[in-house]
């Protein structure tokens, strides 16, 4: 219906001109998707797959936008703890915004509404898309991004854990990249040879190998293709492993 609309109000807001009813012929055609996607969940009781469905949906016709995979996983590790706070949405949003600037829209807040409100999230299904489309140091940096929602309101709770941890597993991340950010976030009194990926007995050789590794696998530069936020991102992980090795210097008198 509303392709049909958006050509008549082209028609006559370009003049009278052809192309203006084109164009706003695909504008109502995207609203009607969008329509029909929402209305899929809805009726049929929002299961994986209906989800999956209003995925592919939005990910521009199955070319994989990334807008839509961190939005789908952020309202998976949101709904995680059976709650859904502001401190968490407000990331998301500022994450969001900054990322994408201009192209961050009402419509994205709406898609995320309804992964949050809606039927099991196929995370599987989603993360092997993710796999397939990203490199590992993407997906890494995803996983950064995601402790941070978790951490939003200043604690990360097991089961937000659990959830990254799987999102982590069904994505092929390596467990020792997930161990390293997850104590980045999730602090005891290991957490600086952890972020560094070795044990508390390690050498003073093993830990400054260790650091030299852990820098340049998670240097700034592995994402640079990307947008400013995961820049922020990145250079924020880049500077706890800074700091965890300095700690650890600091512990053992190292020079």
């Amino acid at each position: 219906m509303f392709k049909f609309i958006g050509a008549i109000i082209g028609f006559f807001l370009l003049g009278r001109n052809f192309l203006g009813a084109f164009l706003g012929f695909i504008v109502g055609s995207f609203i009607d998707n969008f329509s029909v996607a929402a209305k899929t969940v809805k009726s049929n009781g929002g299961s994986a797959e209906d989800v999956f469905t209003y995925y592919k949906q939005h990910s521009r016709a199955g070319s994989g936008d990334f807008a839509n995979m961190l939005i789908a996983l952020s309202a998976a590790v949101m709904r995680a703890d059976g709650k859904v706070i502001k401190a968490e949405l407000d990331y998301v949003k500022s994450f969001f915004s900054q990322q994408f600037g201009p192209n961050f829209s009402v419509a994205h807040l709406q898609t995320l509404k309804h992964y949050v409100n809606g039927g099991e999230i196929p995370l599987e299904q989603i993360c092997n898309d993710i796999k397939l489309r990203t490199q590992v140091e993407v997906r890494i940096q995803l996983l950064h991004y995601l402790f941070g929602i978790a951490k939003a309101d200043g604690h990360v709770s097991d089961v937000e854990i659990q959830i990254i941890q799987r999102i982590a597993n069904l994505m092929g991340v390596p467990q020792s990249d997930f161990e390293s950010l997850k104590n980045m976030f999730y602090r005891d009194t290991n957490s600086d040879y952890k972020v560094l990926g070795i044990e508390s007995t390690a050498t003073e050789e093993e830990i400054k190998k260790a650091y030299r590794q852990m820098a340049i696998r998670y240097h700034p530069d592995k994402v640079a293709a990307m947008g400013d936020e995961y820049q922020k991102g990145a250079q924020e992980k880049f500077q706890k492993i800074q700091e965890a090795y300095e700690n650890i210097k600091k512990q053992r008198g190292i020079n």
